[in-house]
């Protein structure tokens, strides 16, 4: 196979026209040559951290849609799945990847639960860790998102960081916003990444320490103007993540876009590509090629270096995109699920309450963060009810593995002013999550995903609509395409119900992510990330 081209060798920053050869999935030669072509060949893009569930795709099914924008891998974090089914779930994705013609790069999920403040599906502990890094399938630990258990020594978090260490496999950090001596501390325990970084400062601090930073840009949230001022002095330690990614967002783009922005500001090209293609590759010992003689034919063709509109995506050798189209077949494969949870009742979301004040989660538009919100209560007889003439809506976790009373908190900026919308994909145990303007449509709300063992859905007084997540609760079996359309038609539902957030249900599943301050909502109730403690919704 040959392909001729301005070759973009990113490693020794030059571009010249050349020719490239390769058989048996390999590179055999890249040779210098004369030609008419004007398309550029390079290195496919690699996700540096991405949980592939958030696609709500199955890895084959996201596979066939990554291809189209350039993405040859992924760093992917199971934990989603693993916080439903455990080990079982992280198998499922390693085997459903290897159908398909794409390096997925599975991590081992170093926090299932993600804290003992929640009710997950299953538990990993460091023996099971150690299993898992003994797979050569496994590349790192993954996002060791309990940084206070790093901090205080915590037995079990150090052993699974031991075990990482053991089996010379890199440990993924997760630490927003933390600074001075405690960053100093993660980074020295042996934690040698951040995604979570959401300012300048916090970014250049964790770079200076010797941490490699990861700027985000994902469905939820958005770090790259934020960031992206740092990559011109520090593109050898940056690398470019979505974290999490939806289906109508990968139809339309990936890492690619990351690039046409970074490049729009002026920033070197070879700069821009070292973030997107090579550190990854190196930073995690992946087996992915990087365009050399003797690499892995892992290349992409790209119209130009400013919009980067991808012609063709070879993986191994084998043309997996062609002018429009994936070449990546559908595969079959078995739905694995964990729910429990009964139909509940509307008195179920009653809350008694004759405080006059109460801390009200409050949403930020492209960010995991909240602050805490105090308000007046809205009472109706004697019942905690919404408030939506001043955007203080009931909300809800439901504990989807066992029959339980749900808890209830209230939250601001999601500005539904009709019905409520749902989720069983609720970060990190996927309990089911929903917001709405009265009990009785959230009731229905979650009631609606009981039936259909997971999903995400959008109730108003006329209409419900329900796309099911049969996988886990939390992907569909359905293919890209389809999922993509449903989503963005669920999506438009949900800003018509009033929700003026860009991706209404990307950030109510991250609502009950205890991990990131401040004030968030579990299963088990209101709590502050800050303090990393259960609080008081009445004041």
């Amino acid at each position: 196979m040959k392909l001729q081209g301005n070759i973009v060798d990113i490693q020794n920053k030059r571009i010249f026209k050349g020719e490239i050869t390769f058989k048996n999935g390999k590179i055999s030669t890249i040779q210098e040559k004369e030609h008419n072509v004007n398309h550029y060949i390079l290195p496919g893009f690699v996700d540096a951290h991405i949980h592939i569930e958030s696609s709500m795709l199955v890895p084959s099914e996201f596979a066939r849609l990554a291809v189209t924008h350039g993405t040859v891998a992924t760093v992917s974090d199971p934990h989603e799945i693993a916080n439903v089914l455990g080990v079982e779930g992280v198998e499922f994705m390693i085997d459903n990847g290897k159908k398909v013609p794409f390096k997925f790069n599975f991590g081992a999920p170093s926090c299932v639960p993600a804290t003992s403040f929640e009710s997950a599906g299953a538990v990993i502990d460091s023996e099971a860790i150690k299993i898992l890094l003994e797979n050569p399938d496994i590349k790192y630990l993954a996002e060791m998102m309990n940084y206070p258990g790093v901090l205080f020594d915590d037995e079990e978090v150090m052993k699974k960081v031991a075990w990482a260490k053991h089996y010379n496999k890199p440990v993924d950090g997760h630490a927003p916003g933390l600074r001075g001596d405690d960053v100093t501390k993660y980074i020295n325990a042996g934690i040698s990444t951040d995604h979570e970084c959401f300012t300048y400062e916090e970014a250049l601090e964790k770079l200076k320490k010797g941490m490699k930073v990861l700027i985000r840009e994902g469905s939820a949230a958005k770090n790259f103007e934020a960031l992206i001022d740092l990559l011109p002095e520090h593109f050898e330690n940056m690398m470019f993540c979505s974290d999490d990614k939806h289906p109508d967002d990968l139809l339309l783009h990936h890492i690619n876009n990351l690039c046409v922005r970074a490049v729009a500001k002026g920033i070197d090209i070879f700069k821009v590509l070292k973030s997107a293609c090579i550190n990854p590759v190196k930073h995690y010992n992946l087996d992915v090629g990087l365009l050399q003689e003797g690499d892995f034919a892992d290349l992409i063709i790209v119209e130009d270096l400013i919009n980067f509109k991808t012609l063709q995506t070879y993986i191994n050798g084998t043309l997996v995109f062609d002018k429009g189209t994936s070449l990546i077949q559908p595969v079959a494969f078995e739905n694995l699920n964990n729910f429990n949870s009964n139909k509940k009742d509307v008195s179920d979301f009653r809350l008694e309450s004759s405080s006059k004040q109460i801390r009200v989660i409050e949403a930020l538009e492209g960010q995991l963060v909240t602050n805490e919100h105090i308000a007046n209560t809205s009472v109706l007889n004697g019942n905690l009810v919404s408030n939506i003439e001043n955007d203080i809506l009931k909300m809800t976790v439901v504990n989807r593995y066992q029959d339980q009373k749900p808890a209830i908190a209230f939250i601001k900026n999601f500005g539904l002013k009709e019905g409520a919308i749902a989720s069983s994909v609720g970060h990190d145990s996927h309990n089911i999550i929903a917001v709405g303007v009265s009990d009785e449509a959230i009731c229905k709300a979650v009631n609606l995903l009981i039936e259909n063992k997971g999903g995400i859905c959008a109730i108003s007084n006329s209409e419900e609509k329900v796309v099911p997540l049969p996988v886990a609760g939390i992907m569909s079996d359905q293919d890209g395409e389809t999922i993509g359309k449903q989503y963005a038609e669920l999506d438009t539902m949900a800003k018509q119900l009033g929700s003026s957030l860009n991706a209404p249900y990307m950030t109510l599943s991250f609502m009950a992510l205890l991990v990131i301050p401040s004030l968030k909502l579990s299963d088990k109730g209101l709590f502050n990330g800050t303090d990393f403690k259960f609080t008081s919704l009445e004041i």
